[in-house]
C-alpha cells in the first residue's frame, strides 16, 4: 500500500446525485443526495435492499460513471486519478474473465498490466486460490470466479478495496473463507468498502454500517450503535384518549419515538418497563403488546424494505451468468 500519502481522508462524497431517464419514462433518482466520508483504514458497509442505490453509488466512487450533481474525492483525487495510480481495486458483480485461461493464467495476464504489482503466488494463496492454479476460469463456480476477482483486486496492492455484493455465488463456506480473507487485509491496515444486502455479512464484518434506502443514507453509524438501537422494545395498547397519552409518553427520557398506528398507540423505547406500567396504571390503556426489536427490526424501520433472505447453501458452477468481473 501506499504510506507516503498523509491525505487523511479515502473517500470524500458530498451532494452526490446520479438521474437516469430510461427511455419514455420519468427520470429516477439513483442516487439522489448522497454525503459520506470515509476515513483511511476504516471498514465501511453499504447495506440496503435491491435497488438502493448502493451499486450506483460505488460505480461513481470507481469512476465509472458521471455524477448528474456533486463531487467524489478518493485520497483528494478523482476516482479514475485514484484507480489509474493503484490506490483502488474493486471486487464487482458484473465484468468479464477469459473462460479459456487458467486461473494462474488469468492473474499474470493481469498482473503484466501494472508497472509494479504483488507477487503472483502472494495474491493467490491470500486468496485462497493456490490449489485452483490450473483450474480452466470456465471450470470454476461462481464463488470461485469471486475469489479470482479478489485475488485481481490485490494485484496493485491497494489502499482501498471497494466490494460490491462480493460473496454472490458462495456457499456458506466460501463465504467464511472469503471474510476471513477479509480480515486480514483489514488488519494490513487497508480501507475496505462493501455493499450487502445481508445483514449478517455487515454486522460481523464492518465497524461502521451506512444503510441506504431510495438512493439515500437513511442511518450511518458505527454497529454498536446500531445495536444499541436494535436493544429498544416496541410498546403498544389501546387508549381512549390517544393525544394526552402521546404527550404524557414522548416527555419520557428513554422514548425515542411515539405515535398512532393501526389506532394503536406505539412507543420504542430503552424502559419496556417502564412505558408498559404507564400505559396501563396512569392512562389506561389495554390490549398491551411489548416486543423486542433487533438490528432486523432496525433495518425494516430505517429503510422500509425486509431483510434479504441468506443464499443457498449450494454453491453454484459457472454459467454465463455467473461469469463477472476482473477488478
Amino acid at each position: 500500500m501506499d504510506t507516503t500519502t498523509t491525505w487523511p481522508t479515502a473517500v470524500e462524497i458530498h451532494g452526490l446525485r446520479r438521474i437516469f431517464t430510461p427511455r419514455g419514462s420519468e427520470p429516477v433518482a439513483a442516487v439522489a443526495g448522497v454525503d459520506l466520508e470515509v476515513e483511511k483504514g476504516e471498514v465501511v458497509a453499504l447495506l440496503g435492499p435491491n435497488g438502493a442505490g448502493k451499486t450506483t453509488l460505488l460505480d461513481l466512487l470507481l469512476g465509472l460513471g458521471e455524477p448528474t450533481a456533486g463531487t467524489v474525492r478518493v485520497f483528494g483525487r478523482p476516482p479514475r486519478e485514484a484507480v489509474t495510480a493503484g490506490r483502488v481495486s474493486a471486487v464487482l458483480q458484473t465484468g468479464g474473465l477469459l473462460r479459456d485461461l487458467t486461473v494462474r493464467e488469468t492473474v499474470r495476464l493481469v498482473a503484466s498490466t501494472f508497472p509494479r504489482h504483488a507477487p503472483v503466488d502472494e495474491v493467490m494463496e491470500r486468496a485462497g486460490l493456490s490449489r485452483l492454479a490450473k483450474r480452466r476460469v470456465s471450470k470454476c463456480s461462481g464463488g470461485e470466479q469471486q475469489r479470482l476477482r479478489f485475488a485481481l483486486a490485490l494485484l496493485p496492492d491497494p489502499d482501498l478495496l471497494v466490494l460490491d455484493e462480493p460473496t454472490t455465488g458462495m456457499d456458506v463456506t466460501a463465504r467464511r473463507d472469503f471474510w476471513a480473507a477479509m480480515h486480514e487485509e483489514a488488519a494490513r491496515g487497508r480501507t475496505v468498502v462493501f455493499a450487502t444486502h445481508y445483514l449478517a455479512e455487515a454486522e460481523d464484518f464492518a465497524e461502521r454500517i451506512v444503510m441506504m434506502a431510495r438512493g439515500r443514507v437513511v442511518a450511518d453509524a458505527t454497529t454498536s450503535e446500531l445495536r444499541r438501537y436494535a436493544d429498544e422494545r416496541s410498546v403498544s395498547a389501546r387508549v381512549a384518549e390517544p393525544e394526552p397519552a402521546l404527550e404524557r409518553l414522548r416527555a419520557l427520557p428513554a422514548v425515542s419515538e411515539a405515535g398512532m398506528v393501526d389506532g394503536r398507540l406505539r412507543v420504542r423505547t430503552l424502559d419496556g418497563d417502564t412505558v408498559a406500567r404507564l400505559l396501563l396504571d396512569e392512562l389506561g390503556g389495554s390490549d398491551l403488546l411489548v416486543e423486542s426489536a433487533g438490528l432486523e427490526d432496525a433495518f425494516v424501520a430505517l429503510t422500509g424494505a425486509p431483510l434479504a433472505a441468506e443464499p443457498d447453501e449450494t454453491e453454484p458452477t459457472a454459467t454465463d451468468e455467473t461469469e463477472g468481473v476482473s477488478a
